[in-house]
């Protein structure tokens, strides 16, 4: 189905609502990506306030590396909640309209949490660069206020790129098209529905991008690379394992992160495609959120026994 853009076009003849391409023809391949990103989606927002809850309501998980690791579970719930439930409605509704205000609303929060959850990773990355080489200073240059002042620099560098991105991209003009052939308002389709020539704006926000994706992560291979460094010089294998056991989860986290938010942002104009862009969206606004929990829950014995204990109170409040 093609749009008459000129329906939402004022007197300035600029768009004011766009549209969501529709993913396929096929009712039956709609309502089979509807089902799997909702169970998806269920799954991403349970596994991560379970995560959260079991962190804040167990104080043996009051540590910098759990304080980070909640910070993350409620980035993650921010990210998918900003995209996913307009999504599923685009896939199974012909309502898939969106006004240019609301555009604008689903880019900044989605620039806020997957920004905010960059640095986030660069600090807990830190964390575990002092666990690990500083172990007699940790619990003094990781103390409370430490984590809380990194967690809050995160979110407000998250906050204040959001804000210019989206500020930046509304800026431009709008006549038309208005289809969007994405899920969401994400940055690559928005800027190719501009007026005239924008290969000046698309420079500028890759270089943002470069910036806003690239900076964190040196932060975090400079960090493992200390880390590794201090590794091999413990003389126990038992010792060098267990150190590297506690940065695993966090490695394949930034691992899944970075990769596909990488090639989605990082790659060269020319090597676009709508269909690769569409399930490399897929893969950081929706797997990676749900695979988070489980990979820290699966790998580490502190947050499983916390989560048991979290999932018990439940299961005895619900039978008073």
């Amino acid at each position: 189905m093609t749009f008459n853009c000129s329906l939402w076009q004022d007197n300035s003849m600029s768009v004011k609502r766009f549209a969501f391409a529709r993913f396929s023809e096929v009712t039956e391949q709609c309502f089979l990506l509807f089902t799997l990103i909702l169970l998806m989606f269920l799954a991403s927002l349970m596994g991560n306030a379970l995560i959260a809850t079991a962190i804040w309501t167990n104080p043996v998980l009051h540590t910098p590396m759990y304080f980070f690791l909640a910070n993350l579970s409620l980035l993650e719930i921010g990210y998918t909640c900003s995209v996913i439930p307009k999504m599923l409605q685009s896939l199974v509704s012909e309502a898939r309209g969106i006004s240019r205000e609301g555009c604008a609303t689903q880019m900044f929060f989605f620039a806020f949490f997957g920004i905010s959850e960059c640095c986030l990773l660069a600090a807990m990355a830190f964390d575990r660069y002092m666990a690990i080489c500083s172990p007699l200073h940790y619990a003094t240059r990781m103390s409370r206020g430490v984590c809380v002042h990194l967690a809050m620099v995160s979110w407000g560098v998250g906050c204040m790129v959001g804000l210019g991105q989206t500020n930046y991209i509304f800026s431009l003009d709008f006549c038309g098209p208005c289809e969007i052939d994405h899920f969401f308002c994400d940055l690559p389709p928005i800027l190719a529905l501009a007026c005239g020539d924008t290969s000046h704006n698309e420079a500028a926000v890759f270089v943002a991008a470069t910036l806003c994706i690239s900076s964190p992560f040196l932060l975090i291979i400079a960090s493992y690379g200390r880390i590794l460094a201090a590794v091999l010089s413990i003389p126990s294998p038992e010792g060098r394992r267990k150190a590297l056991s506690t940065c695993s989860s966090h490695l394949l986290v930034v691992t899944l992160f970075y990769g596909s938010a990488s090639v989605t942002y990082l790659r060269p104009k020319a090597s676009h495609s709508p269909g690769i862009d569409k399930l490399l969206a897929l893969s950081y606004t929706m797997v990676t959120s749900m695979l988070n929990p489980i990979i820290y829950s699966l790998r580490n014995k502190e947050v499983k026994v916390a989560l048991r204990r979290t999932v018990g109170k439940k299961k005895v409040l619900a039978h008073r």
